[in-house]
């Protein structure tokens, strides 16, 4: 039973503070959509998707009406389209992208996620051909998500794949010029990628997962910052992890009560709630407002590591005592272009590059909507994924990077995408070169902890 004062606080969550569900996201298998013949490929992926997510959207607004919880994205992720279309006699992958598209728009979500590929160890033709094809992919479709892992703990970091990656980011800004390199806004690349994340754009069905699944993503940084500020002043750090986890569980329990609510009438099996903390550019729901509500003058001050480990254990710690199902990233996200306060912090100095990377080692994901001069040579962007996916390897996380080389932009200048993906400042990289780094290839063995058996 639900007491009254739980009731006023819940709704007080969503009126004032910005509590939402971020994102319901229908898993869809594909792996039975394989053929030869491209073109039927493509028809068995689209009859397949439209036909499992017809009532999707309509379900989610149905429960946005009887719950009064804002439901703010419905999203489908597919199987890697990598493995999907290696059966095809296809030159390239686009028509499988143009495909998603179509079969995303026909059931009303505004993403799809899955051109993707898993690369970790090695690349097949498969995945080479979906590679080459992302750039086009995301410059020619609306919907249509994109990302690849090019890391794990167990198999080290794939260097090939890794500065082919930066190529392709810097094809991908330029054949986006016209939006300030929008495609990049789409494409993700991984460490340690989970296979059941919910939110794009790096969201994709596993191969372990079952044939159709429903995956909820809840969001409440506005919730946290109030619930840290009701704490005063002189509580201790202690009180306020105590604070915030008691605050992540009440988040977590709605977002699996909508999840399993959903996953019930469209009649297919509940997957997981991601309880991460995703910002927006909205006034008041920000993770860096979190952060300077604990007592840092700006994000990035010495000190924002150390209370962005906090929040994020506090975060987990409630969604684990909420819920036995809990999974994708579930943490703390920092992207700069979604979120005000980073944007501020940005604008301000308090926040580099450098400092960003540093946060990454203790957040959920990692450089996350990162604006940079759109003359960053492929090599530098190539370095940045190579650091971040180091990060992610030696401590066993999932790591990503997803940048956005700003074409004609500047540093001081900004990128314009508006909803969602907000905007950003242009950041200044490291001018110095890691091109012969880069260029050696070959795979970074697996560290030590990687052996566990």
């Amino acid at each position: 039973m639900f007491t009254l004062q739980e009731i006023m606080e819940t709704v007080a969550m969503i009126q004032e503070e910005h509590l939402d569900i971020r994102t319901i996201t229908m898993g869809i298998s594909l792996r039975n959509c394989a053929y030869a013949d491209p073109k039927a490929a493509c028809r068995k992926i689209y009859d397949k998707i439209t036909r499992l997510a017809a009532r999707l959207v309509a379900v989610g607004e149905e429960l946005e009406r009887e719950y009064g919880v804002p439901i703010v994205n419905k999203r489908i992720s597919v199987t890697p389209i990598s493995l999907v279309a290696e059966a095809a006699q296809a030159e390239d992958y686009l028509d499988f992208a143009l495909t998603l598209d179509r079969a995303a728009a026909a059931v009303g979500v505004n993403f799809i996620g899955g051109f993707s590929a898993l690369v970790h160890k090695g690349l097949t033709p498969g995945d080479l051909c979906l590679l080459a094809s992302i750039p086009r992919a995301l410059a020619e479709t609306e919907r249509v998500c994109a990302s690849v892992n090019v890391a794990t703990t167990r198999a080290g970091i794939n260097m090939d794949a890794v500065a082919r990656m930066g190529e392709i980011i810097k094809q991908t800004a330029e054949l986006t010029a016209d939006r300030d390199g929008l495609g990049c806004a789409k494409l993700v690349v991984f460490a340690n990628v989970p296979e059941d994340n919910p939110f794009m754009a790096g969201a994709f069905h596993g191969v372990g997962e079952p044939e159709c699944v429903i995956n909820t993503g809840v969001s409440g940084p506005g919730v946290v910052k109030r619930a840290v500020e009701k704490a005063g002043g002189t509580a201790d750090l202690g009180t306020l992890a105590e604070i915030i986890k008691k605050t992540a569980f009440k988040i977590t329990r709605m977002g699996e009560l909508i999840g399993r609510e959903a996953a019930a009438r469209l009649q297919v099996p509940f997957g997981i709630v991601d309880l991460s903390l995703a910002p927006t550019p909205a006034v008041g729901d920000s993770v860096a407002d979190i952060l300077e509500a604990m007592g840092l003058e700006r994000c990035g001050a010495h000190g924002t590591t150390a209370a962005l480990a906090l929040l994020n254990d506090a975060v987990k710690k409630g969604g684990a005592m909420a819920s036995s199902y809990v999974g994708g990233l579930s943490g703390a996200f920092i992207p700069v272009s979604e979120d005000a306060g980073m944007i501020r912090a940005v604008e301000q100095g308090a926040l580099t590059l450098e400092k960003l990377e540093a946060l990454t080692c203790v957040c959920s994901v990692g450089l996350d909507m990162i604006a940079v001069p759109g003359n960053t040579s492929a090599e530098t962007i190539a370095a940045i994924i190579a650091d971040e996916a180091a990060i992610g390897v030696v401590n066993q996380k999932t790591t990503a990077v997803r940048i956005i080389p700003a074409p004609g932009k500047e540093v001081g200048d900004y990128v314009e995408f508006g909803g969602l993906l907000g905007r950003a400042p242009v950041m200044p990289v490291n001018t110095f070169s890691a091109g012969a780094f880069v260029r050696r290839g070959g795979r970074i063995p697996a560290p030590i902890q990687s052996l566990k058996n």
